[in-house]
């Protein structure tokens, strides 16, 4: 990776950082998103490196008193049912890399798209938990995300912000929960011997950068209201899954209808 590169995969991670500081998600989502626009790396190795970064955002958060409000019995049932899952989408990522590029990345696009409606439509709030079911069932979604895309937020996210539980509870449980996520993901990477093939250099830069962000987002939460940040985050992870699934999907259609189509749709070398 060339200067601006290394400069540019370390921007994107200090936003991602700051943004899942405030909101408790979208970091995979942010990171992946710009890395696969960028074309940084390949998606397997991005995936991979935004797992390293999710884990240093969610130990400091944790350190600094975030979990005396996980609510523990929610995040049980979660990781009962993410964490086998997780495995499950680690194998697919490793299957459609290979021989399914381009379905790679409008699922990916796709995921970043759902995800950011869900930002602009606020779920109505339910009245009481919901059921031990309902967890266990959106831990098995979230952990398919978090092995194919490294991002397992949406559906954990639309779920958690639909119980009655307080932000901070909330937040503190998606961090936690994510970062337990990545936690399997970096040992499947390592046994299966799919390290990321990049410099170590990007990794040094970007993880003072995610601390500093995480740190001032802490300390100093800017002047917006949430409904403004919600928008901002919606508008950017919509047009970021929009241009990275369209290209794949036109490379498909052209394939299909046996026409020739120029673009470069491979993943980063």
């Amino acid at each position: 990776m060339g200067l601006g590169s290394l400069v540019a995969f370390g921007g994107f991670a200090a936003v991602a950082a700051y943004i899942q500081t405030l909101t408790g998600f979208a970091f995979g989502l942010v990171m992946m998103g710009a890395i696969a626009l960028a074309g940084l790396l390949p998606l397997p190795d991005a995936a991979a490196m935004v797992g390293m970064l999710t884990l240093v955002n969610a130990t400091q958060m944790l350190i600094q008193g975030g979990w005396r409000d996980v609510a523990r019995r929610e995040l049980r049932l979660i990781l009962v049912a993410s964490l086998p899952s997780l495995l499950v989408g680690y194998v697919l990522l490793e299957w459609l890399a290979g021989t399914q590029a381009d379905l790679l990345k409008i699922g990916l696009g796709l995921a970043i798209m759902l995800s950011s409606l869900q930002l602009a439509i606020r779920p109505a709030g339910l009245a009481k938990p919901s059921s031990d079911a309902s967890f266990i069932g959106f831990g098995i979604i979230s952990g398919l995300m978090s092995g194919l895309f490294s991002t397992g937020g949406p559906p954990l996210v639309y779920h958690l912000f639909r119980q009655p539980l307080p932000h901070e509870r909330i937040r503190e449980t998606l961090v936690t929960a994510f970062g337990a996520a990545q936690v399997v993901r970096l040992v499947a990477v390592v046994t299966s011997g799919n390290l990321p093939s990049m410099s170590p250099v990007a990794l040094i830069l970007a993880i003072p950068a995610v601390m500093l962000t995480t740190y001032a987002a802490r300390r100093w939460p800017p002047p917006l209201s949430q409904r403004m940040m919600r928008k901002i985050v919606f508008l950017l992870l919509f047009l970021s899954g929009f241009s990275l699934a369209l290209p794949g999907a036109m490379h498909l259609a052209a394939q299909v209808g046996g026409v020739p189509f120029s673009a470069n749709t491979a993943p980063a070398k």
